[in-house]
């Protein structure tokens, strides 16, 4: 039996791509070992369902104890006071690095990933490999440092060049390390061929598509839970709630929108700014948010929807050329889309017929797109219909095949 070691770098709580992948690959008998990060809450250890280990690793710095009792307190100051300085000459250092990271989040949270990326490697290492597998940038050098003379797989999840929030030092990086691994993989064609033309190589191509389940998921009874009437439209964004995916540009569309509810389900970094900006909305009754919920439930909640969004805005390559999870999760719960104009995002959408594109920096053109869509009983059935048909075109079961053959390529 061959061994790989998976590598993520988050809590493995709400990753579906890793999943299917762990999955598929213990199917196809691989024994996997994922390691992911710990915050703290969860078991070191675990077994999952479906057949593969999953180690967590812990990021803390083993001084957090001095640094959370000297949050508010400087600690130059406080050394010096207790006149440690004259008795103990190396607390000098010791006592600007703690004020440093104490007034720097930039300084704490590269000194918290340089802990993790160590941990993660020296975890890794303790254990034999035939090929070991990097999710994303932020785990190939765990990887590459833990291989020992195993394959390599680099699976890109983003286009690390051209990023929101990433410098051009992720390029540098991501060029440099290629030259150790032995097969990438990224999520569509356009990106496999951006991909090609920086590094003369094209990656192979799996698709981010959602499990295939024969039953429909059963809609939950979210009209309940946020107190709206049963036969309210629910207009629905479900995932991260992040810079540069027209979040705002939802709710600016709401005096507009003439029948339904926005939903938002999930968590980010702009969450409290987009709770504000509902707050100031003049629809702001019909504008409702839900934490982020496990991926098990996460189906009964779309179900639920009457239009799903996936409205990113493109700002960068990574966004122009992104493929998008929740697209297909939405055609899986049968729900029509509200979706923006871009190349993968299009293709899927006109090909099949379940939903309308729209310019996503007009609240109008999405408010036209969402009216047609809840008052138009025909248009909204036919791409239901259609739906059915997709989900069993774009589905994990037909795409799993695509990730063991980059697995038996590599290991002949």
């Amino acid at each position: 039996m061959k061994r790989v070691g998976m590598f993520v770098w988050n809590t493995f709580t709400n990753d579906a791509r890793v999943l299917r992948e762990c999955t598929a690959l213990t199917e196809a008998g691989y024994h996997v070992d994922l390691y992911c990060l710990n915050d703290g809450t969860l078991p070191e250890m675990e077994y999952h369902p479906s057949g593969f280990h999953i180690i967590r690793i812990e990021r803390t710095p083993p001084f957090e104890t001095i640094l959370r009792r000297l949050k508010k307190r400087n600690p130059v100051t406080l050394l010096a006071g207790a006149g440690l300085f004259l008795f103990v000459p190396w607390l000098i250092p010791v006592a600007f690095i703690l004020y440093a990271l104490q007034k720097s989040r930039f300084i704490r949270y590269a000194l918290y990933n340089s802990f993790g990326i160590v941990r993660m490697t020296r975890a890794a290492r303790k254990r034999k490999y035939d090929i070991v597998h990097a999710n994303d940038l932020n785990t190939l050098p765990q990887a590459i440092s833990a291989a020992r003379g195993a394959k390599i797989v680099y699976d890109s999840h983003e286009v690390q060049t051209d990023r929101t929030g990433y410098g051009k030092g992720q390029g540098g990086l991501e060029r440099h390390l290629l030259r150790f691994v032995d097969r990438t993989m990224v999520e569509n064609d356009t990106r496999a061929d951006y991909h090609a033309s920086l590094y003369g190589e094209r990656p192979a191509v799996l698709h981010n598509y959602p499990f295939y389940h024969e039953e429909v998921p059963q809609p939950r009874s979210v009209h309940q839970e946020i107190g709206i009437k049963e036969d309210e439209p629910i207009l629905l964004y479900q995932g991260g709630i992040q810079e540069g995916r027209g979040l705002e540009r939802l709710i600016e569309a709401m005096p507009f929108v003439r029948r339904g509810t926005l939903l938002f389900v999930g968590d980010g970094k702009i969450k409290p700014r987009l709770q504000e900006l509902a707050a100031q909305s003049p629809e702001r009754e019909r504008i409702h948010f839900i934490d982020k919920v496990p991926l098990d439930q996460l189906p009964s909640y779309t179900a639920a929807a009457t239009v799903g969004f996936q409205v990113l805005q493109n700002i960068c390559f990574n966004h122009y050329s992104a493929s998008s999870n929740k697209l297909f999760e939405y055609m899986a719960a049968l729900v029509p889309v509200v979706a923006a104009d871009l190349p993968e995002i299009r293709r899927v959408v006109e090909t099949e017929g379940v939903g309308l594109l729209v310019d996503v920096e007009s609240p109008e053109a999405i408010a036209v797109a969402v009216n047609q869509i809840v008052e138009e009983d025909g248009l909204r059935q036919a791409m239901k219909e259609r739906t059915k048909q997709a989900r069993r075109k774009y589905n994990w079961d037909k795409e799993k095949h695509h990730l063991l053959d980059v697995y038996r390529e590599i290991t002949k």
